[in-house]
């Protein structure tokens, strides 16, 4: 089974520019480290006032991982979250789901 990541948080909408910088230069680094790795960060369209919630997402190139994301690269993302969660509403939520089709 092919195993794919989400991650969903909360923020304060003062601290989206850092959030946004701060997430798309770890992705940028976990693709130079892990070849094939897909990396995305989304957020929710329907914010609320002063609050938004935010979603990273990983999954693996089939030609590269038969597995998709392994427990290492999970555990990698989530130790190179750190140097910025203290940014956040809260916690990181993260989620791990199979593809079925």
């Amino acid at each position: 089974m092919t195993r794919e990541l989400f991650v969903y948080f909360q923020l304060d909408v003062r601290q989206a520019d850092a959030v946004q910088a701060a997430v798309i230069d770890m992705q940028a680094q976990l693709r130079s480290e892990f070849p094939g790795l897909r990396a995305r960060l989304l957020k929710r369209i329907d914010a609320s006032s002063g609050s938004e919630t935010w979603m990273e997402t990983y999954a693996m190139a089939p030609s590269d991982s038969v597995d998709g994301v392994t427990e290492a690269l999970s555990s990698t993302i989530e130790q190179r979250a750190a140097a910025w969660r203290d940014l956040l509403d809260g916690t990181r939520h993260v989620e791990l789901f199979a593809a079925c089709a």
